[in-house]
């Protein structure tokens, strides 16, 4: 076989390496400008704009019989950190993540430690990776659920008073609701209470957001609420006016009206819709019947209330928050 010399060489070889990538073709021309010139690696250097040091490791590298030689080389460490954890506890994450899909390793964490297992919140992020990666763990497909809110105009507001105290359960409870779309043509109107001091929320379907259907979930909300209920605050919409209103004076309960255009001063309530929509709407098979929906409604409120910790109670649940609270009242009261 002829060898041709000089720059011709070099060109045939570019020209009969096109599985070589754009940086090692780059450094070939390297080595042979620098064979060309008699060996001269600072002209290399200074024709090429890089330093002695890059040109001498990719020097040492280089093996004419093996142009792959100039391939970047894999950074992948020599020791991968193998899994510490055990298969059950891997099956444990796996089950709870499968029963609360929505939940990540903040609150799992929380409920295997009560399961009486020794694990850090990293590890539990580390198995969901590696479940996820294995395809054993799949996340649930978004259902296209058409969840929008009612927006009505009200013609006057009564504001909570800026003096209002809120620093007990049961101080101010916001109040909401959303329009829940299943189906084309299926439409719930569901209701929210959050308890701000404690998170603690109820919840109900109804087919409709009336006046009446609103005070009928005042019935509920004294039911399932397990303190006492002193004050509401809701936005702007019709089902809270006329009968609803007339209810919470009848209770002796204060009743709050955002103004206009302000739904920030309910955060707590709208935040609330997310984490339902997400945690439950999403990945439940939702009943069409009003009474079936509510029944499955009060089981995930229950969940909601008992078992998910909460990142704004330092990862307790609201019932837990309750009796601690209790306990301190009870610490600080005086002895008679």
């Amino acid at each position: 076989m002829q060898i041709i010399s000089g720059t011709v060489r070099g060109l045939s070889r570019l020209a009969g390496t096109p599985e070589l990538s754009k940086q090692a073709r780059q450094r070939l021309k390297w080595m042979d400008y620098c064979r060309q010139h008699g060996g001269n690696a600072r002209l290399t250097c200074r024709h090429f704009d890089i330093s002695p040091q890059t040109f001498y490791r990719w020097k040492r590298r280089y093996d004419p019989t093996n142009l792959k030689s100039l391939e970047d080389r894999s950074h992948r460490p020599k020791h991968l950190r193998q899994p510490t954890w055990t298969p059950e506890l891997a099956q444990a994450v796996l089950k709870l993540r499968e029963q609360y899909p929505r939940w990540g390793k903040d609150k799992l964490v929380v409920l295997l430690r009560q399961q009486s297992w020794q694990v850090s919140t990293s590890m539990v992020g580390r198995i969901l990776k590696r479940l996820k990666e294995r395809g054993v763990l799949r996340e649930p497909l978004s259902r296209g659920l058409s969840v929008a809110k009612r927006h009505y105009l009200r013609p006057y507001a009564v504001r909570k008073p800026k003096d209002y105290l809120v620093a007990q359960p049961g101080d101010l409870v916001q109040v909401d609701t959303l329009d829940v779309r299943p189906l084309p043509g299926v439409v719930f109107k569901h209701f929210t209470a959050r308890d701000v001091v404690s998170r603690w929320d109820v919840l109900e379907a109804h087919r409709s957001a009336t006046a009446g259907s609103a005070a009928h979930f005042l019935d509920t909300l004294e039911q399932r609420l397990p303190f006492t209920l002193k004050a509401l605050q809701v936005d702007g919409g019709s089902e809270f006016q006329a009968q609803f209103e007339v209810e919470c004076q009848r209770r002796d309960i204060l009743l709050f009206i955002l103004p206009p255009r302000s739904p920030k001063l309910n955060g707590h309530v709208e935040r609330a819709h997310r984490t339902h929509t997400e945690e439950f709407y999403e990945v439940v098979d939702l009943p069409l019947e009003v009474q079936a929906l509510n029944q499955a409604l009060q089981d995930w409120e229950n969940t909601y209330n008992t078992i998910r910790p909460h990142q704004a109670l330092g990862y307790l649940t609201p019932r837990q928050y309750l009796l601690q609270c209790q306990q301190r009242k009870e610490e600080v009261s005086p002895i008679i």
